[in-house]
């Protein structure tokens, strides 16, 4: 059985077209599939439009989340309810053409766990492009593993690859980064990255930030380590100049204590701490929303079916 899992935010105009074009290219493969698209709490009539596709096909499988949770929780709640031995995950803006679905599938045949679809040719702004190189390139850095940035989440995953992400419950979700710490046996296939159908990306440059943040405090304590390093290296400095000083005041060079030196440690030393007390303090939020134990996505309407 092949599972196709898709998270639907604003794609009203879409999701005909979305189901028509998987029905279309997976029937080719196998006739033993279902269709999860799970709605995330979009404002548009989203809904309407999957519980309309439901109804005429048993085959497709409609969750509605009680708010919007974000894409990658979405993700999540689609893989908790997928049967499938193999499961395919895709964005349904169809920029991740349903066409490439056979490729994936028949390369995973091949013998591997994952097979990832890597976009040789973005279809995305200018803009989008610079802040997704860059981003990898700082997250890469941070967790000391290799991120390519024309990987998201369009691909095909074997059953227990998607069980161990399923069993992995952290609020903070980041669904490309999660299969990459798994492991497993993966490859790439390069794919053509289609123009966005409809509507504009609603990740704005805000929501951008704040995901790279949480994703880089989720997943790496790399900057606290470097914290570490800096305080040592500003001792070390601060250590030889006060020598340097010292011998120079015994030299008779110095003969008025300097204000403007005083005025510029005071605030050095005060934004050094107060930005290890901000990064801590993330540090320690994080670690709050998870004790917390919420779950990661509430379910308000679950179609099966066509019920």
């Amino acid at each position: 059985m092949l599972s196709i899992v898709s998270p639907v935010y604003q794609a009203e105009k879409i999701v005909d077209d979305l189901v028509h074009q998987i029905i279309k290219n997976v029937s080719n493969i196998t006739q033993n599939f279902e269709i999860i698209l799970v709605e995330d709490g979009s404002p548009d009539n989203s809904w309407q439009k999957i519980e309309e596709n439901c109804k005429k096909d048993h085959r497709i499988k409609g969750i509605k989340l009680s708010r919007n949770f974000g894409q990658h929780c979405a993700i999540t709640a689609g893989l908790d309810h997928a049967q499938g031995e193999w499961i395919v995950v895709m964005d349904c803006d169809l920029q991740d053409r349903p066409e490439e679905i056979p490729n994936l599938y028949h390369k995973a045949q091949e013998g591997f766990d994952v097979v990832l679809a890597q976009r040789y040719e973005r279809q995305d702004n200018f803009f989008k492009k610079i802040f997704s190189w860059f981003f990898y390139q700082i997250l890469s850095y941070l967790t000391g593993v290799k991120y390519d940035p024309s990987v998201a989440n369009f691909g095909i995953y074997h059953q227990k690859v998607i069980k161990v992400i399923c069993e992995m419950r952290e609020s903070m979700r980041v669904f490309p980064v999660m299969v990459k710490w798994i492991g497993f046996r993966t490859t790439h296939i390069h794919v053509t990255h289609a123009q966005r159908a409809e509507g504009k990306s609603s990740y704005n440059f805000k929501k951008r930030v704040n995901l790279a943040l949480d994703i880089i405090l989720a997943y790496s304590d790399k900057p606290l380590r470097m914290i570490v390093k800096l305080g040592l290296s500003i001792s070390f400095f601060s250590f030889l100049f006060a020598i340097v000083l010292f011998v120079r005041y015994l030299l008779g060079i110095i003969k008025v204590e300097g204000y403007a030196s005083l005025i510029i440690s005071i605030w050095f030393f005060s934004g050094l701490i107060m930005m290890t007390l901000g990064i801590l303090g993330l540090y320690i939020g994080k670690i709050f929303e998870n004790v917390k134990n919420r779950p990661i996505y509430i379910v308000d309407v679950l179609m099966m079916n066509g019920k």
